[in-house]
């Protein structure tokens, strides 16, 4: 599953930002995934479920916002959104498939840590 393979490295990549940072509460993690990266994001929030009982993520909430797939036409100057599987060209004006715009992300957003340790009241 390439997923558990993704989510092993990023947690990898989040542990070595986290000792660089200080070792802060981690709250969220949010991951910008898009249409065409070949990620299945309901495998890809299994693994990291899986993943972080027990470490530094364990209370971590992952937050995916799914990119969608834009492709750019150089003819007609538009950026138009095909539809993966079927044929790429520009509804406009029918040219190839030229320059994609997103959709191929697998990225880090954003790291989300607590600003203030919570604080017991004293009796």
């Amino acid at each position: 599953m390439k997923e558990v393979d993704r989510m092993q490295v990023l947690v990898s990549t989040l542990r070595e930002w986290w000792v660089e940072a200080g070792n802060p509460k981690i709250q969220a993690v949010h991951l910008l995934v898009g249409a065409l990266s070949g990620v299945d994001t309901k495998r890809l929030s299994i693994a990291f479920d899986t993943q972080k009982v027990g470490t530094f993520l364990d209370r971590a909430n992952l937050v995916i916002e799914e990119i969608p797939f834009v492709a750019f036409c150089s003819s007609c100057q538009q950026e138009y959104q095909p539809e993966i599987g079927n044929r790429y060209c520009c509804p406009l004006c029918n040219h190839p498939l030229h320059e994609i715009r997103s959709g191929r992300e697998l990225k880090i957003g954003e790291i989300e840590c607590s600003t203030q340790e919570a604080r017991g009241k004293s009796h």
